[in-house]
């Protein structure tokens, strides 16, 4: 059994959708000065690795209290959607083989995070979410910024995903190592359990895979 971590780490400067909260992160008490270490965070729900709740985009949505747990956490395939130019569309025949309940889509867009290259990711289409729902996918991981492209005017993946109260994870990382455990037969179980904010659209991960 090996455990991958799926997630970046939460820094100061670190990237976030354009118009997020920017994160900062600094002492607030010290070992110095006050007998403990405590960081102080500013951040939004969004942040880094992290997942979304149909109330994201609709009040009228569940928020991200009121899911399943088994939202969260089970077993997972990885589909292999690298090697795709800047803001390429990934369609449904992408996902023909697919069934649920978690689908994690490899794009490599990972490789640069940080950098001004990281929006311009892949993204999923609308028939492409419209599929998943169908085969019985109700949550979706992709490492880039979102499953719509970046920035947008409107996001129609988000919009069926959460629409069938899926659970969408994004800024996922590492996911290379899954397709390459998945294409020598080893089952992946992934963890996508976020910190419990009451009534909230979404909240950062620490997303890690379980290969057995």
């Amino acid at each position: 059994m090996e455990l991958v971590d799926l997630s970046v780490p939460i820094q100061e400067g670190m990237p976030v959708y354009p118009g997020d909260p920017e994160v900062s992160v600094g002492p607030a008490l010290t070992v110095a000065r006050d007998g403990v270490n405590v960081l102080e965070l500013h951040l939004g729900s969004q942040s880094g690795t992290h997942v979304d709740a149909p109330f994201h985009v609709d009040d009228s949505l569940p928020t991200l209290d009121d899911l399943p747990l088994e939202r969260f956490y089970g077993p997972a395939v990885v589909v292999d959607a690298t090697g795709l130019a800047p803001r390429s569309p990934i369609g449904a025949a992408a996902f023909q083989n697919v069934a649920g309940p978690i689908v994690l889509v490899a794009t490599g867009w990972s490789a640069y995070w940080g950098t001004d290259a990281y929006q311009g990711h892949p993204f999923l289409t609308e028939e492409a979410a419209a599929l998943l729902v169908e085969r019985g996918v109700r949550t979706v991981g992709i490492d880039a910024l979102s499953v719509d492209p970046t920035p947008a005017e409107d996001f129609p993946a988000h919009r069926v995903l959460c629409g069938a109260h899926a659970v969408i994870a994004e800024n996922l990382t590492g996911l290379e190592r899954l397709l390459d455990a998945q294409a020598r037969g080893r089952p992946i179980e992934v963890s996508l359990l976020p910190i419990r904010l009451a009534g909230a659209d979404g909240a950062p991960v620490r997303a890690v895979a379980r290969v057995g």
